[in-house]
């Protein structure tokens, strides 16, 4: 049986009142920095990207430098994080077309944003959302583990889940859920050991069996 509406305010509230400073973990200072640092924290953490970001956009500061580089030297500098091979082409590519499609700018409609290397809808969802100031849902492995196991929504895969939860959730809350969500897997609801007895939110989830 699916929340109430009320109940998911309540559960929203309580998460939004637990982690006040969540937001978007990925060090930017612009829409072309978050687009390459979500490409780059794919199936990585945000701490491990943070970590050579900096580097990285020193050498490359706007997506003309970043489209001229050389793989290697950007290998150089990423080589730390996972899939650093694909991803060191996939940005320098997605750099190459914002030169050529989008005059050196991010885009900021979703079809475009998924037509670039390395972006997919989770990505897509992040920069639309953090970058440009739209209502989104994105996906990642806590949002889809923490929303499926509390009952926000029961799906068995991220697309499913992302629909699910637009439809479940208020769309002027869609953000601020994300983040929530996010930070309450990391701190709480871990995916082998979630700390039920300290959950802000333990009597109202199902996986707890009170709801």
């Amino acid at each position: 049986m699916a929340f109430s509406k009320k109940k998911i305010v309540e559960i929203l509230d309580r998460l939004r009142a637990a982690y006040p400073e969540a937001e978007c973990a990925l060090t930017h200072q612009n829409t072309y920095e978050l687009l390459i640092a979500v490409v780059l924290s794919a199936q990585t953490t945000d701490k491990s990207v943070n970590k050579i970001s900096g580097s990285l956009f020193a050498a490359y500061p706007t997506p003309a430098e970043l489209a001229q580089a050389q793989q290697q030297d950007v290998i150089d500098i990423i080589k730390t994080i996972g899939m650093y091979k694909t991803k060191s082409k996939n940005i320098i590519a997605l750099a190459q077309q914002l030169q050529e499609r989008f005059d050196g700018k991010v885009p900021d409609q979703y079809d475009d944003l998924v037509s670039l290397p390395g972006v997919g809808r989770k990505t897509a969802n992040v920069v639309l959302s953090v970058g440009f100031g739209q209502q989104r849902i994105a996906v990642d492995t806590h949002v889809f583990r923490v929303s499926n196991r509390i009952g926000l929504v029961s799906e068995k895969d991220v697309l499913k889940t992302e629909l699910a939860l637009m439809k479940a959730l208020p769309e002027d809350r869609w953000t601020e859920a994300h983040h929530s969500l996010i930070f309450h897997g990391r701190n709480c609801c871990s995916a082998r050991n979630p700390a039920c007895e300290a959950c802000v939110i333990a009597e109202l989830c199902k996986k707890a069996g009170v709801s």
